[in-house]
């Protein structure tokens, strides 16, 4: 960020982005004038661009200039393409690093007995089938006027619940997904026991977690061998009572920072979000790599077009075809549905400033900051690993948030520019405003606010260190504003995949 009028998204850029309305005249970074009126959101030339050159934003190629531009022009469809496949990777930069003490940092957190960290202490009251839902939202409710009050060492009694389970078939990707989905969260680091209800006669059976060990004290029953609905709440009272007097004296105790798992989410995003917000939490991810951390990046149908720009970025060749292959796998999931990933910007998005898709899709991947891609896990799938790593999803936030937690995230950073709500239990949900008009509309459900970077108060990287300092903060009890309203337990949606029957 280099003036109050235009922002400078990497010293490696070759424009800037118009911050308000520049008038000709103005001195721009680098200290070109502008030779046009350039409207807000809009680039404009900082440098000299030949006709064929990369045109360069967020540190990459978002096409080419089919003629010559001085600096202090404008840059937009009149004078910019994209051609798919033939941009040149602009190498990243520099990441943002950690200090020594960074490394050496703890959080305070929940060491479990499968040996990962958690961030809270919930107790998790999991259906396996929507038959259930009703009791388990009958279960947690009790549970929470009658047990918590009694163990303050507790953060709450969580119904994951859900429409699946049953009037599928038993086998294939969907009931794979919702089987992975559904064990991940009962084996979550933020759950310190689970209670897991079913109706007894689905599809999803319960026998397919019971001998598993998917988390430290997990009961499970169904309610047709319980007795019915109200029979089936007493039982679980029973066995919640037990489950509390374990957790219930569990502590927190201080854990390396290098076992957060940060999951990157974006949604309700404006023309800011991209500019600010993005690669603010890019360059904190960017610190919770170096110090051994994991990010994930998700939401494969809004990196499209993005795509190779990560492949590039990948530790191996291994990772970068894997990437490849959901993209490959998108491309044809859609068309059997008559769609298409490719969403060129729209008329209301070149109005705003975007020009090309890759323009478009570089926006939400800058969450992932400079850091090299170290692996692509499919959805739900239990990340492993260190550093940036890519999980399958579709765009949709809370399918997406549901599969990153699945995974092992333990800490949820949400950037949003027109106010998005969401929370996500058990795992906290850090929201980022993009600009300070709607941090200030709702600062009631926003945490940090980007929009500072906008106007020259702050730079993307004095914000990402504020925003892994919240992280580390979050992680060791910090409630988020999502948390103190009371979000997260109407969240959980697994990605439905396959036929309903």
């Amino acid at each position: 960020m280099n003036a109050a009028n235009s922002i400078l998204l990497s010293p490696a850029d070759n424009v800037a982005v118009a911050n308000g309305r520049i008038e000709i005249g103005t001195v721009l970074p680098g200290g070109a004038v502008a030779a046009a009126l350039i409207e807000p959101g809009h680039k404009v030339a900082i440098k000299s661009i030949a006709t064929g050159d990369a045109v360069v934003k967020y540190a990459q190629a978002i096409g080419r200039a089919t003629q010559d531009i001085a600096p202090g022009e404008h840059v937009h469809s009149h004078n910019l393409v994209f051609e798919s496949g033939r941009l040149p990777v602009v190498p990243p930069s520099e990441a943002e690093h950690a200090t020594e003490t960074d490394r050496a940092r703890t959080f305070m957190g929940y060491r479990r007995a499968d040996g990962r960290a958690g961030t809270r202490n919930f107790i998790g009251i999991v259906a396996s089938v929507n038959c259930s839902a009703t009791v388990c939202h009958a279960i947690a409710d009790q549970a929470n006027r009658e047990l918590l009050p009694k163990y303050p060492g507790i953060d709450g009694f969580v119904p994951i619940v859900h429409g699946q389970g049953c009037g599928m078939s038993g086998t294939g990707d969907g009931m794979m997904v919702l089987h992975r989905t559904l064990a991940g969260y009962a084996r979550h680091p933020n759950f310190g026991g689970v209670l897991m209800v079913g109706l007894g006669c689905e599809v999803n059976q319960l026998t397919l977690y019971g001998q598993k060990g998917v988390a430290a004290g997990k009961r499970h029953f169904n309610i047709q061998e319980a007795g019915g609905s109200r029979k089936s709440v007493e039982k679980a009272m029973g066995v919640l009572a037990e489950i509390a007097e374990e957790v219930g004296r569990l502590k927190r105790e201080p854990i390396p920072v290098s076992e957060i798992v940060v999951g990157l989410q974006c949604g309700g995003s404006d023309g800011m979000s991209g500019i600010t917000a993005n690669p603010a939490l890019g360059a904190a991810v960017d610190i919770l790599a170096d110090v051994g951390g994991i990010g994930i990046l998700s939401e494969t149908t809004e990196i499209y077009g993005a795509e190779h720009l990560l492949a590039y970025r990948a530790a191996s060749p291994e990772i970068a075809a894997k990437l490849d292959g959901y993209i490959k796998w998108w491309e044809d999931h859609v068309a059997k549905h008559g769609a298409s990933i490719d969403n060129n910007p729209s008329p209301g998005n070149k109005r705003g400033g975007l020009t090309t898709i890759l323009e478009k899709s570089l926006g939400a991947v800058a969450k992932g900051g400079q850091t090299p891609l170290n692996g692509v896990f499919g959805y739900a799938e239990k990340v492993s690993g260190h550093g940036l790593v890519f999980m399958d999803t579709p765009g949709y936030d809370p399918v997406s948030a549901t599969g990153q937690v699945a995974g092992g995230a333990n800490v949820i950073v949400f950037t949003t520019g027109r106010g998005s709500c969401f929370g996500c239990r058990p795992t906290p949900s850090i929201k980022v405003a993009s600009n300070s008009t709607m941090y200030h509309t709702m600062e009631e459900d926003m945490d940090v606010n980007c929009g500072v970077i906008a106007s020259g108060e702050k730079t993307i990287a004095g914000m990402g260190r504020e925003i892994f300092e919240l992280i580390v903060e979050t992680a060791s009890g910090r409630k988020t504003k999502s948390e103190e309203f009371g979000y997260g337990d109407n969240e959980f949606v697994p990605w439905h995949l396959g036929a309903t029957l």
